[in-house]
């Protein structure tokens, strides 16, 4: 067998983990470079296959697809990252005002018997206005932190999962600007 699926056993953490974020291109407007979605199931589709040189050009063949269920995303934070010679370095983070609660379920082991405290004082605080204003001076990455909407899967999960997604296009202040557009709001 191929080698490359070794080993065969299950994975140890259900989400997967982005190694890698496209280039980044300035002269472009800002974008999300990444989504998260879970998988729905398998089926086949049929296809014609256009490779010069193989026995099966132009002809039908059937193929193994994956089917996701890709809910809208809920942007929830923003984070700013500095390039230094040992790699990212953080500047800091800015949250939304308001979270869900499957996204604060992720802060917790056992939502239930917790007392739901976090982020009720972080809009209190607002000093988050100067993280801001540095993220726009010096970070050369920004990354956007979501949550998936797991209430809206057929899954009986309620803990939402949280990522940080690259935004590409445009300089530091545009990309913060962009982010902040989409605080609280569902990205399809």
């Amino acid at each position: 067998g191929h080698l490359g699926f070794l080993p065969k056993k299950r994975c140890r953490k259900a989400k997967g983990k982005i190694k890698a974020f496209p280039k980044d291109d300035a002269s472009a407007a800002p974008h999300f470079t990444a989504f998260l979605a879970y998988k729905a199931g398998m089926t086949h589709i049929q296809r014609e296959l256009k490779r010069p040189g193989s026995d099966a050009h132009n002809k039908d063949i059937v193929e193994a697809v994956t089917v996701l269920d890709a809910p809208p995303m809920v942007a929830v934070g923003l984070v700013g990252y500095v390039d230094t010679a040992r790699g990212l370095r953080s500047l800091g983070a800015v949250w939304a005002e308001h979270l869900s609660e499957e996204a604060r379920r992720r802060f917790y082991k056992n939502w239930t018997a917790s007392k739901k405290k976090a982020f009720t004082k972080y809009a209190e605080k607002a000093a988050y206005a100067e993280t801001l204003e540095k993220i726009k001076k010096y970070a050369t990455v920004v990354r956007v932190i979501v949550h998936t909407q797991v209430s809206k899967t057929p899954l009986p999960q309620k803990k939402a999962h949280i990522a940080e997604i690259q935004v590409n296009g445009g300089d530091a202040a545009a990309k913060v600007e962009f982010a902040q557009s989409k605080f609280e709001k569902p990205i399809a």
